[in-house]
């Protein structure tokens, strides 16, 4: 009676003979692998390193593996052949790799010596997985678990802010509370536009941007101000693009508060949202605040948080006092504003 292994095996190859087996295994691998000998020359290259990499097999087989290596790391490349000579391999060696394109590629990669029937090294298999989404993800959430951090740091300066606000603007204790209370609530409603539900549809999701303007900047108003916004009517904020936006003009509302437009009893703020060729164009003017000399602008994690959440979105923002106070220039694709 054959053993379970013995069926097994014979079972699933079903007339591939050993070597067509694992080479059909490699091929079909959602990894790069790929061969070389002790000198570096590529003996094999399966499909997922063309998807990887970009070159075909005829195109890398033959050639040095430094076709894929950045010059700022061909240096690795000996370490790596000094460890196989000895039999060692090397596992998740997290590094660059260069795509056909010019462009790198973040890369894990494993290496395992090649050893010939009398156990002596002759090549190496390279093994090498796409972890750019991953170091896309894990980029993002750092970048998101500061801005949480920064919020909370701000959170009881603005919170002080708003009661001062109130009790410039209150007649007595009752106007205070019903004032405080009702710019918290603003701040609330604006967290709550900022937060859309994972699950829904994009389209159904999109938020009216002067809505969203309107609601952010709301808390941080005196009476009497002059706050103005002009938003072209067809501009809805995506569900996807809504989140890096209200970080946007909540930083910039909370700046506004604490130096600007929205700190002077005389202060103006006006905002525009227009389409102009194929962008969107966001303006932030202040005016009647000189916190600022002209041209000259704080660096900060506002300032990155500021940048990072424009880029995040294809786009970017300027930022520079003027003699009468502060502006801001966000510029976003149309599309990518959509979404």
């Amino acid at each position: 009676m054959n053993s379970g292994t013995e069926y097994g095996r014979a079972d699933v190859i079903q007339g591939l003979s050993e070597r067509a087996w694992l080479a059909a295994i490699v091929e079909s691998s959602d990894d790069a692998i790929v061969g070389k000998t002790l000198q570096g020359v590529i003996l094999s290259w399966n499909g997922a390193a063309e998807r990887l990499f970009g070159y075909s097999a005829e195109e890398a087989i033959g050639r040095h593996i430094s076709l894929i290596i950045p010059e700022d790391r061909l240096n690795e490349e000996s370490e790596i052949l000094s460890r196989l000579s000895q039999g060692k391999s090397i596992r998740h060696f997290e590094t660059l790799r260069r795509h056909k394109d010019g462009s790198l590629v973040d890369i894990s990669l494993t290496v395992s010596p090649v050893c010939d029937e009398e156990g002596r090294v002759v090549g190496a298999s390279k093994i090498a997985r796409d972890i750019r989404d991953a170091r896309r993800h894990a980029e993002q959430q750092a970048l998101l678990l500061r801005e949480m951090g920064h919020r909370i740091k701000n959170l009881f300066a603005v919170i002080s802010g708003l009661l001062s606000l109130s009790a410039r603007d209150a007649g007595d204790v009752d106007d205070l509370v019903h004032n405080f209370a009702g710019r918290v609530a603003a701040l609330d409603r604006a967290h709550a536009l900022t937060m859309p539900d994972s699950g829904a549809d994009p389209v159904a999701a999109a938020v009216d941007v002067r809505e969203l303007l309107a609601t952010i900047v709301a808390p941080y108003e005196r009476r009497g101000a002059e706050c103005r916004f002009v938003v072209d009517t067809d501009i809805l904020a995506g569900a996807r693009s809504l989140p890096m936006l209200a970080l946007i003009v909540h930083e910039l509302a909370t700046n506004a508060a604490k130096y600007g437009a929205l700190s002077h009893a005389d202060g103006r703020l006006a905002v525009s949202l227009k389409h102009v060729e194929g962008e969107i164009w966001l303006d932030w003017v202040e005016a009647g605040c000189p916190a600022g000399k002209p041209g000259e602008m704080q660096e900060g994690f506002g300032s990155l948080l500021l940048r990072t959440a424009a880029r995040s979105l294809g786009g970017q923002i300027t930022r520079r006092w003027t003699q009468d106070g502060l502006v801001a220039q966000l510029r976003l694709p149309s599309a990518t504003f959509a979404q």
